[in-house]
């Protein structure tokens, strides 16, 4: 027991530092998918357990010393546990295949949400925040079409409001990820993936990309402010007092690679600038200039590949 108890201090030592914040997370999303993964899990347990139990009573009730248990050398077959040890995983299956199947249709990262939180749906007047997200090397890009702005690692929204995320790369294949409001979504050169989503706490949350993409992937992060409506305001204020203006000149030279980049705010941007990167037409007369992909374009959100020839998933909340 001692020497048990010993192995098991350090680790709890360990976990005590651990922020579970994918367990308690502060968005409805990422609220749906916490309870996915618990329910899959004890779906699992409905398996495991008794399995685990069983082997220590058999050990126990069928060991040398027991002269009282039943031996039969000569047993070969029971109806009845055939029907228990394969009936119990293909109901477990067929839930989880049920779960997975309606999960999947139901967190569709292009699919408007439909509430808030649990018992408030989204009110038919109200409008979605869009922000255009763009991986850069080695920072994010986040451009507000309808208040003008733009920032640079650095990303804020009011709460209880349903966002839109668009999503892009400059080169190579990064994940965009925050923990606390939804799954991770992937974001490529030339193709547009989406996330639809709403933070429901105030609070500032770390978001990051969860996919290696070079020597400064790991200072690829940046703070997601969840603010009050006259907080979100005073936030995009801030922004267009900066004075400063993003357009494609600006923006090449942002597009250089640089690690552990500062926060960034322009007051002002070139509305077409997203437009152009997805495009890869932010100089006009540039050879690779192209219309991008869209998912309904030869399977492209079955299968594709990053600028490294990876294979590609199919996008969903939950990856």
């Amino acid at each position: 027991m001692k020497a048990l108890r010993g192995l098991l201090l350090p680790a709890v030592a360990l976990l005590a530092g651990c922020h579970a914040v994918i367990m308690s997370p502060s968005g409805d999303l990422a609220l749906q998918e916490r309870d996915l993964i618990i329910y899959s899990v004890v779906l699992m347990l409905l398996i495991i357990v008794p399995v685990m139990v069983l082997i220590v009573l058999f050990a126990w009730r069928y060991r040398a010393s027991n002269k009282d248990a039943h031996y039969d050398p000569d047993w070969d077959h029971s109806t009845m546990l055939e029907l228990l040890i394969w009936a119990a995983p293909l109901l477990i299956i067929i839930a989880l295949g049920a779960l997975t199947w309606v999960s999947t249709h139901k967190l569709d990262p292009f699919r408007p949400l439909d509430r808030i939180a649990e018992g408030r749906p989204v009110p038919a007047d109200m409008k979605p925040l869009e922000v255009d997200v763009v991986a850069l090397d080695w920072k994010w890009l986040f451009i507000y079409p309808e208040q003008g702005i733009a920032t640079v690692n650095d990303l804020a929204a009011p709460v209880d409001r349903p966002i839109q995320f668009k999503i892009t790369a400059s080169t190579v294949m990064n994940s965009f990820f925050i923990p606390a409001l939804a799954g991770q979504i992937y974001a490529m050169p030339n193709m547009e993936t989406q996330l639809q989503a709403v933070i429901n706490k105030p609070g500032n949350f770390e978001g990051f990309s969860a996919n290696y993409s070079g020597d400064g992937f790991s200072g690829m992060k940046f703070v997601f402010h969840a603010l009050s409506n006259d907080g979100f305001a005073q936030w995009i204020a801030q922004a267009k007092a900066s004075g400063h203006a993003l357009n494609r000149e600006e923006y090449m030279k942002l597009v250089a690679p640089s690690s552990n980049e500062p926060v960034h705010r322009y007051g002002t941007v070139d509305a077409t600038l997203y437009q152009a990167i997805l495009t890869n037409c932010v100089q006009p007369d540039s050879m690779s200039c192209m219309p991008p992909m869209k998912p309904a374009d030869a399977g492209a959100m079955q299968t594709g590949s990053d600028a490294n020839g990876m294979a590609v998933a199919p996008m969903s909340h939950s990856q």
